[in-house]
């Protein structure tokens, strides 16, 4: 009888009713979460009821607190049936608003293609294994020895300076070409080398036909009795395969550390199949690459002979090849993913 006479307050005549009205006004789980955490929180009426203990009379207290358990028990009850009503009806909303007709025509999936870089990549690799090339990567981060130095490549040459070269270390760098290949296999394996080093690489440049990442294709040619004449044969059956049936190549002096003699190479415009058009600039001719004999001191680096064995080697631009093949303007066409440029790309 003691214990009936024992309140839990004023304010808390009827705290059971009020947390059923608010639990039946939440409108989602999470407003029901909200209001179970007014009553039954940390910081909740119960927990406020429980600090309030301090202020019974000590023999009393025991009481209190065994209707303020029984207070608890019927809250927990109240909110685990509403949990269960909430859930039941968020999930019938849910399945509504994802529900199927499946007599309704299916929605077309688009189809993706290659980007025209990929494409371009595959494609001169496709033609150079044509004719007996194998395919070695090195790495992107290189050692100014492999980028430069066993390239016959001055230690004040331009090329190395800060505002050229992206270096990452004293004496590391981004490569600024895939030729630092040539050496990595030179050392590896013995001649007849026939080889090709695609891959990105990194200069301080941009501008509307230069970007500073790109994308490179070098290849090699080492063996006994190589000559100049083997390098342009082999760049007109490129020519052909890759422009047009018709295309034909020139070879005009230039100057490179790593080729003694070296040349630009010339591809006739396949636009206007010589005649001279805008592509062109009226000449006819397109340059597409650098190639040249290897340098003796570039063999001898890696441990060839030059007495017994000669070389080629041509490195172009996978961007500019691309540029040319399909007529686009900008290099950055390439890495704005613009979905209307990419979409010209598909099989």
């Amino acid at each position: 009888m003691e214990d009936e006479n024992i309140q839990l307050g004023p304010d808390q005549g009827d705290i059971v009713a009020e947390a059923q009205q608010e639990a039946e006004q939440a409108s989602s789980s999470r407003a029901l979460y909200e209001t179970k955490m007014k009553f039954l929180g940390r910081t909740g009426k119960i927990t406020a009821l429980l600090k309030g203990m301090r202020e019974i009379a000590a023999e009393n207290r025991p009481a209190f607190g065994k209707k303020v358990n029984a207070l608890r028990e019927k809250l927990e009850e109240l909110f685990a049936a509403h949990e269960a009503r909430m859930k039941e009806k968020e999930l019938k909303s849910k399945l509504a608003r994802e529900q199927i007709d499946v007599t309704m025509p299916g929605r077309k999936a688009k189809k993706g293609g290659l980007h025209p870089i990929t494409r371009t990549r595959q494609e001169l690799i496709d033609i150079f294994a044509g004719m007996g090339f194998e395919v070695f990567e090195g790495p992107e981060i290189e050692s100014e020895y492999y980028n430069f130095t066993a390239l016959n490549t001055p230690a004040d040459h331009p090329a190395r300076d800060m505002q050229d070269t992206f270096y990452i270390t004293e004496g590391f760098l981004l490569r600024t070409q895939t030729s630092a290949g040539q050496i990595r296999l030179m050392e590896q394996k013995k001649p007849p080398i026939k080889m090709l080093s695609p891959g990105r690489v990194f200069r301080s440049d941009d501008d509307a036909t230069h970007s500073p990442m790109f994308h490179q294709m070098e290849g090699l040619v080492v063996d006994k009795g190589i000559t100049l004449c083997d390098l342009q044969g082999m760049l007109d059956e490129f020519a052909r395969t890759m422009f047009s049936s018709l295309s034909k190549t020139r070879l005009r002096p230039s100057y490179f550390p790593f080729t003694e003699p070296s040349v630009e190479v010339d591809v006739s415009c396949a636009a206007c199949g010589g005649k001279g058009c805008p592509l062109c600039k009226g000449t006819g001719w397109i340059e597409v690459l650098g190639a040249g004999m290897v340098n003796r001191r570039v063999l001898e680096n890696c441990g060839v002979d030059p007495d017994v064995y000669t070389g080629f080697a041509f490195g172009m631009g996978i961007e500019r090849i691309a540029m040319l093949k399909y007529g686009i303007g900008h290099i950055r066409s390439f890495t704005e993913n613009d979905v209307r440029f990419l979409e010209q790309f598909k099989d």
